[in-house]
């Protein structure tokens, strides 16, 4: 992992930022010589919405538009 002091990445922000991206590899940031943070690659997400769709009928939900009762809202603590 290759460490930057807190002035250099101020500076060449921008440039740190593209390694990270290029090599997926962390970097870290440090203050008088002590590491103090860490630049990662965000994770690319793998899953896209409404892969499950085909899992659940709505027409097995009759009751999905209505409103919650009393004893629901007390079981979920939202009273």
């Amino acid at each position: 992992m290759k460490h930057f002091n807190v002035g250099e990445a101020k500076t060449h922000l921008s440039r740190i930022l593209a390694e990270v991206e290029a090599t997926g590899e962390p970097v870290s940031l440090t203050r008088n010589g002590r590491p103090v943070a860490e630049i990662v690659p965000v994770r690319k997400r793998t899953v896209k919405f409404g892969v499950a769709r085909h899992l659940m009928d709505p027409k097995d939900l009759p009751d999905f538009d209505e409103p919650i009762t009393e004893e629901e809202l007390r079981n979920w603590g939202l009273d």
